[in-house]
Order: C-alpha cells, then structure tokens, then sequence
C-alpha cells in the first residue's frame, strides 16, 4: 500500500480528538511538534483498526513505520513520514519508546484475550504510557521523576479509555477487561459481547475498574515534580479530562452500552483555560 501523504497539519485538523484539543494549551514550536508526533500515533492506530484495509496491508504499513521508526527508510515519503523522522531526529526522540507504540497497536491486529490485570497493564504501557514518554521529551522536564508520572498517567488514560469503550468494543468482538476481573464479579467474555450482562455485577465490576484507574491518576498526581508541573500543562488537562469521564461514568451508572461519554463543551472549555493559564 502506498504510504500515507497527508502532513501532520490535516491529520490533526480531522482528528477531532482530546488530545489534539490539549495540545493547544501548549507553545507553538511545542505544539507543531506534538502535533507531528500525534498524527504518527493517529496513523499507525488508524492503520492497525481499519477493516476496509487487507490484514496483509495493515502489517505491511505498520513493518515501514516500524522501519521508519528505526531509521531504515532511505527516503521517507513526502508528508507526515518526512516531518516524522525530521522529528525523531531533532528531538532525539527514543525509538524504543515508538516501537512500543507501534507494537501496541499491532496487538490490535489480532486482538489478545488479557487474562490478568498485569496482561493487561503490559498493551497499556505500549499504547498509552509509551506515548507519555516521548511526549514529556517534547514538552520538556528537568527531574527524571517525570518519565514516572507519564507512565503512570498512562495507565490511568488508558483504563478510563477502555471503560468507556467497553460497549464499542464488544461490539467489535473485543473485550480489554481483564477475565480474571469478570469472574471475580461473576461475568463472562460471553456476556460482555452479547452486550447485556448482570446490571448488578456489572456495576460492581465496572466500580472496581474505577478504582484501579483512579489509584493510577492519583499515583501520577503523587510522582509529578513540582518543578515540572508547569511544562506537563496538556498532560494535566488530559488527566483533567478524563478523570473528568470516569467520573461521569460512576455517575450515570456506567451505562457503556449506550452512551458514550465525554464532558460537555462548557466544561472542555473551562479546563482549557485552566491548563492555558497554568502553561
């Protein structure tokens, strides 16, 4: 397949997602960069879930970015390929960290059934807390203590991330919840991709994701240096966020199956202002 010639400008513009809208608290040089980086884990995540793309396709795509990644590409192609490396290389940008990344969302090729909490925690470093690592290069920190709190801040998005998706997902036949966490609450693979499980143990379960997920957020809190706390601006404001959705999920009831959340717009624009100041 022919790589892909969008910049990195069109592919944040169309992405419409959170964080895109948290990149703009930032400066522009930072911004431009995050921005580049973005549409990289916006590509190789949209190469990996498209189903309108052959199987063999979607392996071939992500083995160039993995050789792009590695500096094996002699001429990387014009748009986001060429900002990509030019990226990588200014930034110096860790390419163990973006190969996690692009072996994150190669699991979703053949999506894994996670067994334990740990299984599951291994797919969220690669696709979440891998992504925080080379975002706090670009954002900038001094205390090593940092690359701690994106880790752990990663974990936390991602777990909110798959709470709230659990519905899209089984419907997609996929089930990120670890299956030692269903059989605590009595439920089965089974019953999440029928899309109509026990309410009662539902809840339940879905009570003691929420928990996990918010000992991940306020370990990160924790970890945070102070000294750096003003450069992870866009990182708060996701954090902000999406604690601000697990919230909302609590609150309603955890109602996965036919809601998909998100915070109001009055609120998104409170918290951009508040992380605009803040930077």
């Amino acid at each position: 397949m022919e790589p892909p010639s969008e910049t990195s400008a069109e592919i944040v513009r169309r992405s419409g997602s959170n964080l895109a809208f948290a990149l703009a608290v930032l400066p522009k040089r930072k911004r431009r960069d995050m921005g580049v980086f973005y549409a990289f884990c916006r590509v190789v995540d949209d190469l990996a879930d498209d189903p309108d793309i052959p199987m063999e396709d979607r392996r071939a795509g992500l083995r160039r970015w993995r050789e792009l990644v590695r500096g094996e590409v002699a001429t990387p192609a014009a748009g986001i390929e060429i900002e990509f490396t030019e990226l990588s290389a200014r930034r110096r940008l860790n390419p163990d960290d973006l190969e996690a990344i692009v072996d994150g969302v190669e699991m979703d090729l053949d999506p894994p059934e996670f067994e334990t909490k740990e299984d599951l925690l291994r797919y969220c470093y690669r696709v979440a807390s891998a992504v925080g690592l080379v975002s706090i290069e670009i954002f900038g920190y001094t205390n090593p203590k940092s690359r701690e709190y994106a880790e752990q801040l990663g974990y936390a998005l991602q777990w909110t991330n798959i709470m709230r998706d659990v519905g899209e997902d089984a419907a997609e036949g996929r089930v990120f919840l670890p299956r030692e966490d269903l059989e605590r609450f009595g439920l089965t693979r089974e019953d999440i991709l029928a899309r109509k499980p026990d309410l009662a143990s539902f809840q339940r379960l879905m009570k003691h994701e929420t928990t996990t997920a918010r000992e991940f957020y306020a370990e990160a809190e924790r970890l945070l240096p102070a000294e750096d706390r003003k450069s992870m601006c866009s990182a708060e404001l996701m954090k902000r966020i999406y604690s601000g959705i697990l919230d909302r999920m609590e609150d309603d009831g955890y109602r996965v199956f036919e809601t998909r959340y998100r915070l109001s717009k009055a609120r998104m624009i409170c918290e951009f202002l508040r992380a605009k100041c803040c930077g």
